[in-house]
C-alpha cells in the first residue's frame, strides 16, 4: 500500500491551493483524489446545445478545478464576504491570503485588471440602498472569465501533474483514523496511507462530508440554508451597480418574516445555466471575457437558520429542488408578473416577455408550487426593495428560474489550523462550510497545507 505524507479529497480551488502550497514549500509525497472528470472531459451536453440528462457525474459540478471550473470566475478581494475565515484567523492575515490568491491566478494566466469601485459613486449607491431599505456591500472584483477559468485551470493541473500524483476519477469513500489519528483513505482506485488528509470535496461534495462526519464523531454545527431563484433582466436594468460595482452584493431583511435575503453572483450580460447534485438539477449564473448576452442574471437566497432537533440542512434544500424538477423535468422559469397574479408562464406568456431567456431548456410554470410561502414572500419583498434602486428589477417581464441552493451547510468545529480533532485531518472549502467562494476556499487551502508543512517540518 503506497503511503503519502498528505492526502487532498478534492481538486476545487481549495485542493487546488492546498498541493500548490504544500509542492512551493517542499512537499512532493501528495496525492489529490478527485472522483471526477479530468478538466478535458469535463463535457455538458446542456452547453453544447442539448439537453441536461442528467448525467451520472454531473461534470458542471465534479471534476479538476470544481464546480468553479464552470463559473464565471469572480474573485472577490474582501474578507468581507465570501465566507467565515475571518472568525478562525486574523483579519491582518486573511487579506495577505486573498492578496496571495490574486497574484497567483495572475501567475497562472488571470488579467492583473481589479474592477475597484470609484468610491464617490459607490458612496452614493450605499446612500440610495439604504434608502430603500438595502444594505450595500461594496468592493474590489477580479473577473477571470468562464472561458478563461479553464485555461487557467489546465495550467494548475499542468504544475502539479509534474510534482506530486494526481489520482482522477478516482472517488474517496471513506476515511480511517487510528488511535485519535487519520491513517488512510479508502478510495474507488485502491486504498492508500495517509500521513496527513485535507477534506475539501466542495459543495458537491458536502452531503458526503457530513456524512463522514457523523461516522468519525466530528462535531458540525448548520449554516444558514440558502435557497431562491435566479433573476434575469435586461442588463441596462442593472448597468448602473454593474458599471461601477461588477457585482453588487445587496443585503435586505424581510419586513413579514425579517429573514436574511441576498444578492449572489451577479453576471453581468451573462446567462443562466444549470448545476446537478447527483440526482438534482439547480440553477446558477455565468458571464464570459469575451462573449455577451443582452441580459444580467443574478441570485436571491433567503437564508435560514435552523436548530434543533434539525440536522438535514442539505436534505432539506435538495428536497426543495426536487419539487421544481418535478414540476419540469429540470428547471423552471416564471415571468415575475404571472407569479405575482397567481398563474403559471406559459410557452405563449413567455414569448410575450421584453426578456429573452438564456436557459432556454428552462420549462414554464409556477414557482410558487415550489418555493416555501415563507421563502417566496421575501423574495418578493426583495424585488420590490431592489426596484427602488435598480428600476426595473420588479417589471412584469422579469424572468424567475427555480430553483437555486447553495449546499454549504454542514459547517466543522476547527481550528485555526483547520484541523479538525482528529490527528492530521483537516477541513477546507465550501464542502466544511467556512467558505462560499472561489477566493476563501483557496485561502483555506493555503491555510491548511502551511500547518501541515510545519507539521512535517518538525518532525
Amino acid at each position: 500500500m503506497k503511503t503519502y505524507d498528505v492526502a487532498i479529497v478534492g481538486s476545487g480551488p481549495a485542493g487546488i491551493f492546498a498541493a500548490l502550497e504544500l509542492v512551493r514549500s517542499g512537499i512532493h509525497s501528495v496525492a489529490v483524489f478527485e472522483k471526477g472528470p479530468r478538466l478535458e472531459k469535463r463535457r455538458c451536453p446542456e452547453k453544447e446545445g442539448g439537453t441536461c440528462p442528467p448525467c451520472p457525474r454531473c461534470s458542471v459540478t465534479s471534476g479538476w478545478g470544481g464546480a468553479g471550473a464552470f463559473s464565471d470566475g469572480k474573485l472577490t478581494l474582501t474578507p468581507e464576504v465570501g465566507g467565515w475565515l475571518g472568525e478562525l484567523v486574523a483579519r491582518s492575515q486573511l487579506e495577505e491570503l486573498i492578496e496571495e490568491v490574486r497574484k497567483t491566478f495572475v501567475e497562472y494566466g488571470a488579467s492583473e485588471r481589479v474592477n475597484v469601485p470609484e468610491e464617490e459613486r459607490a458612496r452614493e449607491l450605499r446612500s440610495r440602498a439604504r434608502l430603500c431599505e438595502l444594505d450595500l456591500i461594496t468592493f474590489p472584483v477580479m473577473h477571470l472569465g468562464t472561458d478563461n477559468c479553464e485555461k487557467i485551470l489546465a495550467r494548475f493541473y499542468a504544475y502539479l501533474a509534474e510534482r506530486i500524483d494526481i489520482h482522477i476519477p478516482c472517488e474517496v469513500t471513506d476515511v480511517t483514523v487510528k488511535d485519535g489519528r487519520v491513517s488512510e483513505v479508502v478510495t474507488s482506485c485502491g486504498t492508500f496511507g495517509a500521513k496527513h488528509v485535507i477534506l475539501a470535496p466542495g459543495r458537491e461534495g458536502a452531503e458526503w462530508l457530513f456524512s463522514l462526519a457523523d461516522r468519525l464523531g466530528l462535531p458540525v454545527r448548520n449554516n444558514a440554508v440558502d435557497i431562491g431563484v435566479r433573476v434575469e433582466v435586461p442588463a441596462e436594468v442593472m448597468a448602473e451597480l454593474t458599471d461601477v460595482l461588477y457585482e453588487a452584493k445587496l443585503i435586505y431583511y424581510s419586513k413579514q418574516f425579517e429573514d436574511r435575503v441576498r444578492t449572489f453572483c451577479m453576471n453581468p450580460y451573462g446567462e443562466v445555466t444549470t448545476e446537478v447534485y447527483e440526482d438534482v438539477i439547480t440553477v446558477n449564473g455565468h458571464s464570459y471575457a469575451d462573449r455577451k448576452t443582452e441580459n444580467t442574471n443574478f441570485a436571491l437566497l433567503v437564508s435560514k437558520n435552523f436548530t434543533e432537533p434539525f440536522r438535514e440542512p442539505i436534505a432539506y434544500g435538495k428536497y426543495i429542488a426536487r419539487l421544481a424538477n418535478l414540476l419540469s423535468g429540470g428547471a423552471l422559469v416564471q415571468r415575475l408578473g404571472d407569479l405575482q397574479l397567481g398563474r403559471r408562464s406559459t410557452p405563449e406568456r413567455l414569448a410575450r416577455s421584453t426578456v429573452r431567456p438564456t436557459l432556454e431548456q428552462a420549462v414554464p410554470g409556477d414557482l410558487s408550487l415550489v418555493l416555501p410561502f415563507r421563502h417566496l414572500s421575501s423574495i418578493l419583498e426583495m424585488l420590490k426593495a431592489l426596484d427602488g434602486l435598480a428600476p426595473g428589477v420588479a417589471s412584469r417581464n422579469t424572468l424567475l428560474y427555480g430553483i437555486e441552493v447553495k449546499f454549504y451547510s454542514a459547517r466543522f468545529s476547527l481550528t485555526p489550523s483547520l484541523e479538525t480533532p482528529v490527528g492530521g485531518l483537516y477541513a477546507a472549502g465550501d464542502g466544511a462550510g467556512i467558505t462560499r467562494g472561489l477566493v476563501q476556499a483557496a485561502c483555506s487551502g493555503i491555510i491548511a497545507a502551511r500547518a501541515i508543512s510545519s507539521s512535517i517540518r518538525r518532525t
